[in-house]
């Protein structure tokens, strides 16, 4: 069921599992590159600053062989000798440690980046079973940890031989050599050794990290269900977002027959397209659509404009113009001034004409640009 279970998940992580899996302290990290890069910067220190280290170390030497007879029989002389060998100490190491205290962060920075989790540290009594780590030893990842660190032994190793052998003549002759010149010399080759040490563990580090990264994104990988699920947490049931949509869609349509007995005008298709419209004349704005709709809200809204006696106006071009530039609830663009100018006119004519007892006048055909029509066009 595992292989199986491990066959199907083969999505990569998504943004939420990385975080989940960040904030419990599951990021990519690799010893080997971690160490790499102490043995690097602290070798890198003690050979940029060898000559000021030896100016500290000869410091050090010389508190233990320059006191006269006065000095020796002093109280004194142990705290100031151990003050001074404190700060020349310091003064030796300071290097290093500040190189290597760098490295230490720039290992995780490089890879994983910092990462605090508290669940990380909380006690895990599961880990003191026995027969549980025995599994984990002889799991795949514990015999490709096994199968690393042999081969780190083998390569380091097999390095290092080959530089002694190398340099056998040259350590043979420092027997025969000056002192502080064999000194020096062994020095030398102590730091070439160290520094072969630590490139070759960068080259292991930058191997493993690579396989860090694709081993943490392949234990974060998920299968389509688990996705599927995820994206029901996230963004919420689509049947109950339907749900949602369809209640607010009621609720607008509710608001809109309320306001409809307000509309000056209605303008229709005549069947498939209906506009509102409700111009306040004490007011600086241009008119607004208070209700729209197509084919059977239209016919709903006609029913309830007729009932109310709201004057219709049919003028097919301007209410698909209307019902695609003008949100519910807007005021119409600047390009559809003058086609509705027209029509409240005639709404204004026509009902002066109904109260003289006149002929109506003839209703308007407004002109309207097509490209305004949207997907609505004639």
């Amino acid at each position: 069921m595992a292989e199986n279970d491990d066959q199907e998940r083969t999505e990569q992580p998504s943004e939420k599992r990385l975080k989940e899996a960040r904030e419990k302290g599951d990021v990519p990290r690799s010893r080997d590159l971690s160490g790499a890069l102490v043995v690097l910067a602290g070798v890198a220190a003690l050979l940029s600053g060898s000559e000021q280290a030896m100016v500290h170390a000869r410091a050090i030497y010389r508190l233990g062989l320059s006191y006269g007879r006065d000095a020796l029989f002093s109280d004194a002389l142990p705290a100031r000798v151990l003050g001074m060998a404190v700060r020349e100490a310091l003064m030796l190491f300071m290097p290093v440690a500040l190189a290597t205290l760098l490295a230490v962060f720039a290992g995780p920075m490089l890879l994983g980046g910092i990462s605090f989790s508290g669940q990380a540290l909380q006690p895990k009594f599961d880990r003191l079973d026995p027969l549980a780590g025995l599994g984990r030893i002889f799991a795949m990842r514990g015999l490709v940890e096994l199968g690393k660190a042999l081969l780190k032994l083998l390569f380091i190793g097999a390095a290092l031989a080959l530089l002694l052998k190398h340099s056998v003549d040259e350590l043979q002759a420092l027997g025969r050599a000056d002192v502080a010149l064999g000194i020096a010399r062994s020095l030398s080759l102590l730091g070439r050794a160290a520094l072969l040490f630590g490139a070759l563990l960068a080259l292991i580090g930058g191997a493993d990290a690579l396989y860090q990264k694709f081993d943490h994104a392949k234990r974060l990988r998920m299968t389509r269900q688990e996705l599927k699920d995820e994206a029901k947490e996230t963004e919420g049931n689509p049947e109950l977002k339907g749900r949602i949509r369809q209640v607010q869609f009621e609720m607008s349509r509710r608001r809109m027959m309320q306001e409809l007995p307000k509309a000056d005008v209605l303008v229709t298709n005549p069947t498939h397209f209906a506009v509102a419209l409700k111009y306040d004349e004490s007011g600086a704005g241009a008119p607004r659509v208070i209700a729209k709709g197509v084919d059977v809200l239209a016919q709903q809204i006609r029913l309830v404009a007729s009932g109310h006696r709201i004057p219709m106006v049919e003028a097919p071009p301007l209410a698909r113009a209307l019902y695609a530039t003008t949100s519910l609830g807007r005021e119409i663009p600047v390009s559809l001034y003058v086609a509705v100018a027209q029509v409240l006119a005639y709404v204004y004519q026509l009902k002066q004409a109904t109260e003289r007892g006149d002929e109506p006048p003839p209703a308007p055909r407004p002109e309207v640009d097509p490209d305004l029509m949207g997907p609505y066009k004639l």
